[in-house]
């Protein structure tokens, strides 16, 4: 029951850092990057850079359905104004992109 309740508020936070983001004009996506047993990022943010086989790419809002396998690199994801850009290396891992949701599964 208590991690229901933390589940639904962090989910609250989250749309309303989504709605304050977007009354400033600027277009936001969901990214959540995690393996089996440990979440690494799971908020809205502006841009997202990888790199997969064809080389690095970004996704940013408004992407059109993707799906990719990731070589290892470090993910830098931008997140909302007044906080520092996030790192995060990876071996490798599957990122799955669709309605401004961006999702990364690693150690798969």
């Amino acid at each position: 029951m208590i991690e229901e309740h933390t589940a639904a508020s962090e989910e609250v936070a989250q749309a309303k850092q989504a709605m304050a983001a977007s009354k400033e004009g600027k277009p936001t996506m969901h990214i959540k990057v995690y393996s089996p047993f440990k979440t690494y990022y799971d908020e809205t943010s502006y841009s997202i850079s990888a790199v997969n086989a064809t080389g690095p790419f970004d996704i940013l809002p408004h992407h059109h359905n993707f799906m990719t396998l990731l070589s290892p690199c470090v993910l830098l994801i931008r997140p909302l104004t007044g906080r520092a850009e996030q790192r995060i290396r990876i071996s490798g891992g599957l990122m799955h992109v669709k309605a401004d949701k961006v999702t990364i599964f690693l150690d798969i």
